[in-house]
């Protein structure tokens, strides 16, 4: 029976792919090249591309004077498009950057007259169309013109370069020139900046974005800026910038992209406390900035958030006049640009009204970087002069010396304590001669501490730091280090008094020893290098008892002759692990996630306008056509040419049906009777045997 043609439904499924690739080859060529490809400036003036200039105005010249012996009028609109393909082309640079790059920056001035045209005759309209652009702003002196002859001299990058692209015939790039001298300004200490013309073709090419015919062109047009970041030695490590051109986006982009340093929030009045003071570590001095125009932080100022991160938290707040009178009481601001240092509670912020520059930030930075009363942290136990292994703070040399610290779980009741310890401080800081020789005598000892700087006030945060908490406090340390435990949180007050090894302090002296080699070798005992002695306060929360208790102390651990032994003090629990940006810049990738989507995306996009795509479409809906026919053809010829190899479906005969029990009973008997025979009567043949022939005798 030959077999059945099949279905109209089974063919269009069996060729499903190259309908499909031959639909997409339509589309494309059709619908999406006429788009990617409009006429060009030439085809307008009926010449070929690449046209010099003389030819040009000899087209636009014959195309005039048959507008003038024509008996009907042109149409305006193509008038328009003639009369801009003749002023661009004939302009040398306009010329230049349109056949290179494809750079047409004044399109829309096109765009716009065509709409303008409808009704009005060509004597009409405003000509010429395009206006020669105003000479190029100042180079400032922070970046340079870059030529291809000294673009080598650069490399290898140790600063991170940034580097615009520019055509001194663009209208846009003289616009963009005083915002880019701004931008370089901002980058000047943290980057070198310089300028490369579309003169230098060479140079030019190699830094433009390719197509995916090889052809250079710029993605967002000129002015155009890429940055180089340091080590960086191929145009593949190049980063792009595709955003708007305004000094805040590209600044921040260069700071974000190659600098690699962090971004500083805004805050509104209403999120400032739980997210700032609410999240930020207790020992970090608060650096609030007010600025009214809303732009993001200029490097210079993420750079010292970077630099500080162990000291300080920066956040910045949109000024509004309806807010002025909450921020005037809340840390006494007037007015915008200001900044603010907010330390320990209690104590009086620090705000500067005005702008501020590098140099004078930095030094801001320095003088209010700690906190009045410092925290105690395993970075700051020897800066502060609480760390056995360590030396006071005036010198190696120091034999004793004092660590008054204020200790208890973050809250309320510890803030009040820390606000205390300021008093207490400032009382004995600002102690003169004069007072010394009143009656209040008794605080000679401990100002005369201070001023040799062998006395050091700190607090310690009782909840995190809780073994070194409980190894000082001993069983008065329930209501005061480790987790809350639904008892009130009681703040304690104790000074520790260092004591060095004299003997040993001569041994060491006589090595001459460095402070280097002298830290190294303590760090590496089992003990503490340092005798401690430690005092607990028992009295009041008052100032001056506070301070005469202190001063009764020094006075006796600097008179009386005190055994040395030393202990094993608990290591401080280390502070939080850097974050991401506090990498070096070469460390960190100068593209994320997102950045790679968009790049990806980006260069399907450029495929999409690669001719060959739709002649490679059609091809591969021939191929797949010709291999799917080829198969399904073959296999028809097969099924003709052996027909009994397909299973027959008549019915088995009678007599069929009866042979076949009586086949098996006979299989199944053969079976049996050769099971128990021996084995070389049932075995097969072996290969190769044959039969010996008989003798003459054994014949007969």
């Amino acid at each position: 029976m030959p077999p059945s043609s099949p279905s109209m439904a089974s063919t269009l499924r069996a060729y499903a792919v190259p309908l499909i690739l031959f639909a997409f080859a339509m589309l494309y060529q059709l619908l999406l090249i006429p788009n990617y490809f409009p006429p060009s400036h030439y085809d307008v003036l009926k010449i070929d591309t690449y046209s010099p200039v003389d030819k040009v105005r000899d087209s636009y010249h014959t195309l005039q004077s048959n507008w003038n012996s024509a008996p009907q009028v042109p149409d305006t609109c193509q008038f328009l498009k003639i009369q801009y393909a003749y002023e661009l082309l004939t302009n040398p640079l306009w010329k230049r950057d349109y056949d290179l790059f494809g750079i047409d920056d004044q399109l829309h001035i096109l765009e716009n007259a065509s709409k303008n045209c409808a009704g009005k005759r060509i004597s009409e309209l405003d000509l010429p169309l395009l206006d020669v652009p105003p000479p190029f702003g100042p180079i400032d002196h922070s970046h340079k013109v870059i030529t291809a002859l000294d673009f080598q001299s650069i490399f290898p990058v140790t600063k991170p370069w940034l580097i615009q692209l520019y055509s001194s015939g663009s209208k846009r790039c003289a616009q963009f020139s005083e915002s880019w001298n701004k931008i370089a300004s901002l980058l000047h200490p943290f980057a070198n900046t310089g300028m490369v013309e579309l003169g230098e073709v060479q140079l030019a090419v190699y830094l433009a974005d390719k197509r995916s015919t090889g052809k250079p062109y710029f993605r967002n047009g000129i002015p155009y800026l890429l940055a180089i970041p340091p080590g960086c030695r191929d145009v593949k490590c190049f980063s792009r910038f595709d955003g708007e051109l305004t000094v805040d986006k590209v600044t921040n982009w260069f700071a974000t992209t190659v600098l690699a340093l962090p971004q500083i929030n805004y805050y509104s009045k209403e999120s400032l406390v739980p997210k700032l003071f609410g999240k930020s570590s207790h020992h970090k001095v608060k650096v609030i900035f007010f600025t009214k125009s809303g732009e993001r932080a200029a490097p210079f100022i993420r750079q010292a958030a970077k630099d500080y991160w162990d000291y300080a938290s920066f956040a910045f707040i949109l000024w509004r006049e309806e807010e002025s009178s909450y921020w005037m009481g809340a840390f006494g601001v007037e007015s915008a640009p200001a900044v603010v240092f907010l330390k320990d509670p209690g104590v009086k912020p620090v705000v500067h009204h005005g702008s501020v520059n590098n140099s004078f930030f930095l030094k801001m930075m320095e003088n209010n970087k700690q906190q009045e009363l410092p925290q105690l942290r395993s970075v700051t136990s020897m800066e502060l002069g609480c760390d056995p292994h360590g030396y006071s703070r005036a010198g190696y040399d120091t034999i004793i010396w004092y660590c008054a610290i204020a200790v208890g779980r973050p809250g309320l009741a510890l803030n009040k304590m820390r606000e205390t310890m300021c008093r207490v401080k400032e009382t004995l800081s600002k102690h003169n001669e004069a007072d010394a020789s009143s009656d209040n005598q008794t605080l000679a000892p401990a100002v005369e501490v201070i001023k040799r700087k062998r006395l050091t006030f700190a607090w310690l945060d009782g909840e995190k730091q809780k073994d070194f908490c409980r190894f000082y406090l001993g069983p008065a340390s329930e209501q005061t280090c480790g987790q809350h435990t639904g008892v009130d949180d009681i703040p304690q007050l104790f000074i520790i008094r260092y004591l060095r090894n004299s003997s040993a302090m001569d041994t060491k002296t006589e090595e001459k020893p460095t402070w280097k080699s002298l830290l190294m070798k303590d760090l590496e005992g089992e003990h503490d290098q340092a005798g401690q002695f430690v005092a607990r306060y028992k009295g009041a929360s008052d100032i001056s008892e506070i301070s005469q208790w202190i001063a009764s102390i020094i006075k006796d651990g600097d008179t009386r002759e005190l055994p040395f032994f030393t202990l094993r003090t608990p290591a401080l629990v280390p502070d939080d692990k850097d974050p991401g940006w506090s990498r070096t810049a070469q460390k960190v990738p100068l593209e994320n996630l997102k950045q790679r989507i968009q790049g990806v995306v980006r260069g399907l996009l450029v495929y999409q306008e690669d001719p060959r795509i739709g002649p490679f479409l059609l091809l591969g809906a021939l191929i797949s056509m010709g291999t799917i026919w080829f198969r399904r053809n073959q296999q028809a010829q097969t099924s003709e040419s052996n027909p009994q190899s397909q299973p027959s479906s008549e019915e088995p005969s009678q007599d069929e049906r009866n042979r076949r029990p009586r086949d098996g009973l006979r299989r199944r008997q053969t079976k049996d009777s050769t099971k128990n025979q021996h084995p070389s009567m049932t075995d097969s043949e072996p290969k190769g045997a044959y039969q010996m022939p008989l003798s003459d005798s054994e014949s007969e």
